[in-house]
């Protein structure tokens, strides 16, 4: 019965981690493709961004201090390929249906398909996971995939999106503005 119990727990363990784990290992594969533009930001890189010494008297930047120290990881690949984008949109659909995600905001405006989904925390603005897809339709607008991974409130990402100038922050902005 004891060893019942531990092999439960072990597993579900497991498979708790195993999601975030498989979603950085499922989009690597963009990594390094010569149609695509990629932004890799590791825990390391954002633990040294937080210990940087800034002018903090300005309410943005302490913000951003203090975000990026909750951040563990940060992918954002682009496309303006259609193969490609084929590609990502499979990936994202895949591991959305795997991860346990909730969808947060969906948008069709003029051509782009915007999807942000997130694993929440402890409290219902606290998130584990982020992914946003952003599906160009192929007129100029690039396929965005942005996957971030941490502890941090969804109301403090704006403060990123601003600072790193990530692709399709904009409409990560719009969608946490409508959940303050």
């Amino acid at each position: 019965m004891k060893t019942t119990i531990k092999n439960t727990s072990l597993l579900i363990i497991v498979l708790m981690f195993s999601s975030t784990f498989f979603g950085q290992a499922v989009f690597d594969k963009f990594d390094g493709q010569e149609d695509v533009t990629s932004v890799i930001v590791n825990k390391k890189m954002f633990q040294m961004m937080g210990n940087v010494k800034l002018d903090t008297k300005e309410k943005d930047t302490q913000a951003y201090i203090n975000l990026v120290k909750k951040l563990d990881n940060l992918k954002v690949f682009t496309t303006s390929s259609s193969r490609t984008t084929i590609d990502m949109k499979a990936a994202a659909d895949k591991y959305i249906k795997t991860a346990g995600l909730e969808e947060l905001m969906r948008v069709n405006n003029a051509g782009k398909n915007i999807k942000i989904l997130v694993k929440s925390g402890s409290t219902e603005s606290q998130i584990k996971e982020l992914l946003m897809f952003i599906e160009g339709s192929g007129k100029g607008n690039d396929t965005v995939l942005m996957f971030l991974t941490g502890n941090f409130d969804l109301n403090e990402i704006s403060v990123l999106t601003d600072k790193m100038r990530i692709p399709g922050g904009d409409e990560l902005k719009n969608a946490t503005k409508n959940k303050k």
